[in-house]
């Protein structure tokens, strides 16, 4: 995870502290990257990951036995169907709002969209192949959900950062990393929240977001250019089976009990292109 934190630095200049947001099939964690050997985490995700409820809800829609979404991934072709959606057909339920920390729970999206799939397939009696007519409608919602969810959990994470004093008003910057990233919606959606609350976005292309050889080799090289974790006698090294993403500071965030407003999205958002 350090590497998806370090992987916009091979094309930015981006100064520490700063800001991420990892957002994968397997993981969603926001944290505080204080230097390339010193990261806060701030939160986490609970059960699912942002990245396999995308996949199970597209498998669900049976959106694979479209020709066009034939050889897609589930994140792929869940983005491919929203472009021509509704962002605002189904209002999918907001996640952990009551929870004043900067953990995430997706969870509640699979439950969700899993219902409104099979109302809809009785609504319109679909086949055991077909597609619901609503498809893209669902997919679309969908993603806008996922973005709402982010962005009240980013914004606290700001703010409680500035509370502590880890970073500095006036010198906010967030990268988003993780396959997720290559979400289109998704990084417009964070890179206008970001122009909003006067931060800096940065957001590695889609390849860099899911080459984990391209971005190990990059956290080596700046690891071995600052001489920060290099070893010599590599019999030393003990494997283990988990890696947590340095000091967990989730716990204080949710202590500190920060209110946040739940954001709102330009819908104007998915028409814009990620320069």
């Amino acid at each position: 995870m350090e590497a998806h934190a370090l992987t916009a630095r091979l094309l930015e200049n981006i100064e520490f502290p700063f800001l991420t947001l990892l957002a994968s099939g397997g993981h969603c964690q926001i944290a505080l990257v204080k230097s390339l050997e010193e990261f806060l985490l701030l939160g986490t995700s609970s059960h699912n990951s942002p990245g396999e409820v995308l996949d199970k809800v597209a498998r669900r829609l049976k959106l694979q036995n479209l020709p066009e979404c034939y050889e897609m991934s589930g994140g792929q072709a869940i983005e491919f169907m929203a472009k021509d959606g509704d962002p605002l057909a189904y209002s999918f339920p907001y996640s952990l709002t009551h929870h004043r920390d900067c953990n995430f729970s997706f969870s509640g999206f699979t439950s969700f969209a899993t219902k409104t799939i099979e109302t809809e397939e009785e609504e319109y009696d679909v086949p055991p192949d077909g597609v619901v007519p609503t498809a893209k409608d669902i997919c679309a919602s969908l993603l806008h959900g996922y973005a709402l969810h982010m962005m009240h959990r980013i914004h606290r994470a700001f703010i409680f950062c500035e509370t502590k004093n880890l970073l500095n008003s006036d010198k906010r910057s967030l990268v988003f990393s993780g396959g997720v990233a290559c979400n289109t919606y998704i990084r417009i959606a964070l890179k206008n929240m970001c122009a909003a609350l006067n931060a800096e976005f940065y957001c590695p292309p889609p390849r860099l977001c899911t080459d984990n050889g391209i971005m190990i080799a990059w956290n080596g090289v700046e690891k071995l250019k600052a001489g920060v974790d290099i070893c010599s006698n590599f019999k030393s090294i003990k494997p283990e089976p988990d890696c947590p993403l340095g000091t967990d500071l989730s716990e204080e965030v949710r202590k500190a009990s920060i209110k946040v407003k739940m954001p709102k999205i330009d819908l104007q958002v998915e028409k814009e292109k990620v320069l």
